[in-house]
């Protein structure tokens, strides 16, 4: 039997603080660990600026070709936070004021404090669904196979997680690694002969130096544990031809 075809994912990360190096993005390894769990592969991420024309040529050309588009940033009450508008102006839509998303805003604000800022974060796109939002209650939004969250890490993460159940995923990749004291530059040779013997598996070097000791991480990653296991097998025979032995080998 054909393996089925992976089902993959893009993270879109949008703002010019995290550009800028002011605000540091903590979703992406979140956001690929959560995906993969559920058979997801998140294979691309694109940190951009607020720019309209950029987000939206962005989000067009990665939900064309993944399963999932994710963005997170740009969704507050500010005047820079345009995400909304321009996920809209992708699909050809203009913002309204969504009826669900601001009572869910009134409730949650004293009168005086709703104001046209936060009333803002009501303005979705037409037939969006909303995202809910346990901490600060204004509502992410789904449009298609676009999901729009904002970037506060706790936030974005805790309404990843009442959604999450409904993403329909492939085979869960699984992974080996296998840790020595033989550097990836001695290495290098033996890697490519296995990756050619494993061409569908994902296979990586990380180098390290640790207490002043240095050598490297050898990854295997693939759905089918048998593959994983051999190739992870090869590495370690080939750790072993520089007479030195794999410290640390962790298998699925």
């Amino acid at each position: 039997m054909a393996p089925s075809k992976p089902v993959t994912a893009a993270l879109v990360v949008i703002g010019n603080e995290i550009l800028s190096g002011r605000t540091r993005d903590a979703n992406l390894q979140f956001l690929g660990a959560e995906l993969n769990e559920l058979g997801v592969r998140l294979v691309e991420a694109r940190v951009i600026p607020d720019v309209m024309e950029t987000i939206v040529e962005t989000v067009n050309t990665l939900r064309a070709t993944h399963a999932y588009v994710f963005t997170t940033g740009g969704i507050g009450p500010t005047h820079d936070d345009i995400t909304a508008a321009a996920v809209a102006r992708a699909f050809g839509l203009e913002l309204e004021r969504n009826a669900e998303a601001e009572a869910l805003l009134r409730g949650h604000y004293k009168p005086e404090d709703v104001t046209p800022a936060r009333l803002k974060m009501a303005d979705l796109p037409p037939g969006a669904a909303l995202l809910e939002n346990p901490v600060s209650k204004a509502p992410g939004f789904r449009l298609e196979n676009v999901y729009v969250l904002p970037g506060v890490p706790r936030i974005m993460q805790a309404m990843f997680k009442l959604f999450s159940h409904e993403l329909v995923g492939g085979e869960p990749v699984l992974s080996a690694s296998i840790t020595s004291d033989v550097p990836e530059g001695r290495m290098g040779m033996r890697l490519s002969e296995i990756q050619d013997r494993y061409p569908d598996a994902d296979i990586g070097s990380y180098p390290f130096i640790k207490d002043g000791r240095a050598g490297a991480c050898f990854v295997v990653r693939h759905p089918d544990r048998d593959t994983v296991n051999a190739a992870a097998d090869e590495i370690c025979d080939a750790i072993r031809a520089f007479d030195s032995e794999p410290f640390e080998d962790v298998r699925p």
